[in-house]
């Protein structure tokens, strides 16, 4: 019997909307057969900051219990799926920081021949949704890993029309995660595992 592919779901969230793609994304990963971790990177915005805003501080004490990640939880997967949210089009400082943490792995080669893909959320349409993750996707090319994005591979798709990886656009906490989203979020980890499989069983 075949190994199971081991996921790792890293990802930033502020106001839970990253929490709740990666939550689905873990659970699908799982209905597929792999072994997931999910898990947060460690916040480094002051406590104030943090308090200052409701939703904030409701998701930062609802995901206390979710492991903050190491570079150990990437040496260990087969596959990494990264969220953030948009930060001026670009990825969060938070998820940064632990794409940072990676070097000493990176010179060791670990990082590489791995499959590595991503999911973000913008408070509105159009506002870097595709430039964060293509700029997450630089740090791949970095590693020699693989990236597998969903692309237009099931007509699910058309309906979200992202095929650079999951995408939400959440108005502020005004569009809570919908079917649509969590139907993409489920063909992405598919996606991720079917190719991570077949990577696992040629290697």
């Amino acid at each position: 019997m075949a190994t199971p592919v081991k996921l790792a779901i890293v990802y930033y969230s502020s106001t839970g909307t990253i929490t709740e793609i990666a939550k689905e994304l873990h659970d699908a990963g799982v209905k597929a057969g792999a072994e997931v971790r999910l898990l947060k990177v460690a916040e480094l915005a002051p406590q104030a900051a943090i308090d200052s805003n409701p939703a904030w501080a409701a998701n930062h004490a609802a995901t206390a219990g979710i492991p903050e990640s190491t570079p150990e939880d990437i040496e260990w997967a087969d596959a990494v799926v990264f969220g953030t949210p948009t930060r001026f089009g670009n990825v969060s400082a938070q998820l940064k920081q632990f794409i940072d943490t990676l070097g000493g792995l990176w010179a060791e080669g670990k990082l590489a021949d791995k499959v590595y893909s991503g999911f973000v959320s913008t408070a509105t349409a159009h506002a870097g949704q595709e430039s964060t993750l293509l700029a997450l996707y630089n740090s791949v090319h970095h590693f020699g890993g693989i990236t597998v994005t969903p692309g237009f591979t099931d007509p699910h798709k058309f309906v979200d029309g992202n095929p650079y990886g999951t995408s939400h656009v959440d108005a502020q906490g005004g569009n809570p995660v919908d079917d649509v989203t969590r139907t993409a979020a489920g063909i992405q980890a598919q996606r991720v595992i079917k190719i991570a499989t077949a990577l696992k069983a040629a290697a």
